[in-house]
């Protein structure tokens, strides 16, 4: 499909002047992990590996998230493990990503830095799974499914980030369960989970669902990792087979009062740069940009976003466009990376379809803002409230426009005054005040 060029639509809207600028560094008062990974190491003592005979095998399921140190973690963690006289395979966890395809969920641990290689482990990536017994959510009946290859190992343990889900809140969101029962039933399985999520809610489906994987895996348990505003390691737990309900309240809790979000509510324009499955599942973190889209769940209060216009995607998210759903414009440069195998094989498992609707297309940077400005309405560049981002997942260097700054709050710092220039089309920001 082609979309209008740039002589197409020139004539259709007329320049808008722009607002001033500020660069600003925010930085509120978090918790960390000084090593993470020797906090990884110390917590596996917490799971009881002495029921396993030597030489047994433990599938280690990681899934698709640009997670903090992710990979020093994982390859801690089969270190661990085979100093135990274990041995470690690598399974990926994480649904329908990478195209449903064995070969894509390598590419994405690959993009993380996750390989056979790095890890010293096998990768066992294939797509088969195995059909468990059913389970009744509500009025529906759910098959749940695993995956073939952590059935056949002698163990397993999940290792995910608590935090924050991007469709839904409630007492357990992502994390330790969610892997368990979606990341670890492959595409199969979280076609199956979806599905029944959206229609009888996401907690209930997964209270139902995780039983039934404990009692078929060997589960060891998992390790729990909570991130701070800077996306950097706020807490490190082992949680044991059997307490994964119990604990992951209390971790996600943890992952709210840590969680990064933008120093102001009331934006009329949000711009973000990028957007990648391993920056969120929705592409852009739906609590931080405010918009879920998905069926029988109600977007967040805050914040408030008229509009906003997603720039590109990451490379490591290899094509998958999920989330660009979630924008209002977009411009060719991203249509230009969308790889729609990968993006629809991701929407269609989901069922969040909304997230793979292509926005307004603008042949580039400045024609996006002048259809963005205009499609405001009454718009004025002293009032006008820009946000400009470079992703839902790095929020301590951004700009704004020169209305936000005084609601600014303060731990957020206006360092230097900007304006915003095109060149051949394409945004670049100067320093006003030689910083």
């Amino acid at each position: 499909m082609d979309f209008p060029d740039r002589a197409a639509v020139d004539d259709l809207i007329e320049p808008q002047p722009l607002p001033a600028f500020a660069r600003v560094r925010y930085d509120p008062e978090t918790a960390s992990v000084a090593d993470p990974v020797a906090a990884a190491r110390a917590e596996l003592d917490a799971l009881d590996f002495d029921r396993l005979d030597a030489g047994a095998t433990v599938a280690v399921a990681v899934g698709s998230r640009g997670i903090h140190r992710i990979d020093d973690i994982a390859r801690a963690v089969v270190e661990s493990i085979r100093e135990r006289g274990l041995e470690p395979v690598v399974v990926p966890a994480m649904g329908s990503h990478g195209g449903a395809t064995a070969e894509g969920q390598r590419e994405v641990l690959s993009a993380l830095e996750i390989t056979e290689d790095r890890l010293d482990a096998p990768i066992d990536a294939g797509m088969d799974t195995e059909e468990l017994e059913s389970v009744t959510v509500g009025d529906t009946e759910m098959t749940v499914h695993v995956s073939t290859a952590a059935l056949e190992a002698d163990a397993v343990l999940v290792v995910n980030r608590v935090k924050a889900h991007t469709n839904y809140s409630g007492r357990v969101e992502s994390g330790l369960t969610k892997m368990s029962v979606v990341g670890l039933g492959k595409q199969r399985g979280a076609k199956a989970f979806h599905s029944t999520a959206i229609q009888e809610g996401y907690v209930e489906t997964l209270e139902a669902a995780l039983p039934v994987v404990e009692s078929a895996l060997s589960l060891l348990g998992g390790i729990a990792l909570v991130e701070n505003f800077h996306e950097e390691t706020a807490r490190v737990e082992a949680v044991p087979v059997g307490s994964f309900l119990d604990r992951e309240p209390d971790l996600l809790a943890s992952a709210y009062d840590e969680m990064a979000t933008l120093p102001v509510d009331d934006i009329d324009l949000l711009v973000v740069d990028e957007l990648g499955k391993e920056i969120s599942g929705a592409g852009m973190d739906t609590n931080v940009v405010g918009r879920y889209r998905v069926l029988n769940a109600p977007d967040p209060d805050e914040p408030a976003v008229k509009l906003l216009y997603a720039r590109g995607l990451t490379e490591a998210t290899k094509g998958n466009g999920a989330g660009i759903g979630l924008a209002d414009l977009t411009r060719q440069a991203a249509i230009d990376q969308l790889d729609l195998d990968k993006t629809y094989a991701n929407v269609l498992t989901s069922g969040s379809l909304a997230k793979a609707t292509l926005p307004v297309v603008a042949p580039d940077d400045e024609f996006a803002l002048r259809t963005a400005l205009t499609a405001l309405g009454g718009y004025d560049p002293e009032t006008v409230r820009i946000v400009w981002i470079r992703n839902t997942q790095d929020l301590a260097d951004l700009r704004v426009s020169a209305a936000v700054v005084a609601d600014l709050p303060d731990a957020a710092e206006a360092v230097a005054r900007e304006s915003l220039t095109f060149e051949d089309g394409t945004a670049t920001f100067t320093s006003d005040s030689g910083d």
